[in-house]
């Protein structure tokens, strides 16, 4: 039943995206909040030289994890773990998955992580519909992602390890929602911020969110950036 909600709501909303996105070329979605929107207005190259300079800690996900279009987001995390398991329960095993995307503030980034995923979609169009009419701004995946051409259609923002015709019903199970997670090599926290562009994806954790956005905004506009994690205050340089 929940499927076939979901499966109308994205016919509606891939009706209203052909007569409205067009080819537009997407802009960063503001959340209202001025934090998170500050990380709007700076390159996730400065997000992630900041953490090293300010945390000494590696805050990129790893390169293969590719956008399905050219974009740039900013918002809070809703982390999503599912392990692999055969079984025969169909999109049962799949509720809390689900029922993250319900329970999510407007202006969230969905971050899924598949054990043992690269070859299985995580979402496809019918998720990633019901995403955007809750108003997250974009999702991020450590596992694949279908129906490209609906989630283009849409013009909601996907980060994943590549297009895949696969699904994870049946052969994984939801274990938890807002964990900690391991995506694409950095530990994320519920209520993280991620910050993406065509640069790659950031994770900022929460508690050094304003002094991270400092540091950002201080190298977007000196052109500073540090080469290592350490002694990076006495060598640095414009890469």
């Amino acid at each position: 039943m929940r499927y076939k909600k979901l499966f109308l709501t994205m016919v509606l909303v891939l009706v209203t995206a052909v007569f409205w996105f067009g080819n537009q070329t997407p802009s960063a979605a503001k959340t209202g909040d001025p934090l998170i929107d500050g990380f709007l207005l700076v390159e996730v190259a400065s997000v992630s030289d900041a953490i090293e300079q300010v945390l000494g800690q590696r805050a990129h996900m790893s390169s293969d994890m590719k956008p399905v279009f050219p974009t740039k987001f900013a918002g809070s995390a809703v982390t999503v773990l599912l392990k692999k398991e055969e079984h025969k329960e169909g999109s049962k095993a799949f509720q809390g998955a689900l029922d993250a995307i319900d329970s999510a503030a407007p202006g969230s980034v969905y971050v899924m992580v598949l054990e043992d995923g690269k070859d299985i979609a995580g979402i496809g169009g019918i998720m990633g519909t019901a995403m955007k009419v809750r108003g997250f701004v974009g999702a991020v995946l450590d596992a694949g992602v279908r129906d490209v051409p609906q989630l283009r259609r849409i013009q909601f923002p996907v980060f994943s390890r590549g297009p895949v015709p696969s699904t994870s019903i049946n052969h994984y199970r939801f274990a938890g929602a807002n964990i900690e997670v391991m995506c694409g090599g950095v530990k994320v926290r519920p209520n993280d911020i991620i910050v993406a562009d065509e640069d790659g994806i950031a994770v900022v954790p929460r508690d050094k969110a304003k002094e991270v956005l400092a540091k950002s905004e201080e190298l977007d506009q000196t052109g500073q950036r540090c080469i290592p994690l350490s002694n990076s205050s006495n060598r640095s340089g414009r890469r």
